[in-house]
């Protein structure tokens, strides 16, 4: 099992940045997949983006593409996601999330370990 906790939200202007964390307790980080996901109020939460345990590979939802990077520090148990070019619709609560390899890594479903989130919002 393994427990999360964001941080790094705020508010920030159309066009500017924030990197969000996502530290992880136990010591079994590496053996997770860790996604992110975004829930905009009165909206179905979005896959955001994914990273594998090894960190070597990541995959994006197409509306983050080329803004967004994610990432992770193993030996801080610690994922990270770089966003750029903000823009008012990224407004949303930023989930990071926990599973194993496989699957559909883009649906929520498959991810039964979850933190509470942080507030990102984007103003115009």
């Amino acid at each position: 099992q393994v427990q999360l906790v964001e941080s790094g939200g705020g508010l920030v202007q159309a066009g500017g940045s924030l990197r969000l964390s996502c530290a992880a307790s136990g010591r079994t980080f590496s053996t997770y997949l860790i996604g992110w996901f975004r829930q905009a109020p009165g909206k179905e939460r979005e896959f955001v983006a994914a990273v594998t345990g090894t960190g070597g590979r990541t995959y994006y939802a197409n509306s983050v593409k080329g803004r967004f990077s994610i990432s992770r520090d193993n030996a801080k148990s610690t994922a990270y996601l770089q966003m750029s070019t903000l823009k008012p619709e990224d407004t949303a609560v930023y989930l990071c999330a926990a599973r194993y390899f496989g699957g559909d890594l883009s649906s929520s479903r498959e991810y039964p370990y979850w933190g509470q989130g942080t507030q990102v919002t984007v103003s115009s």
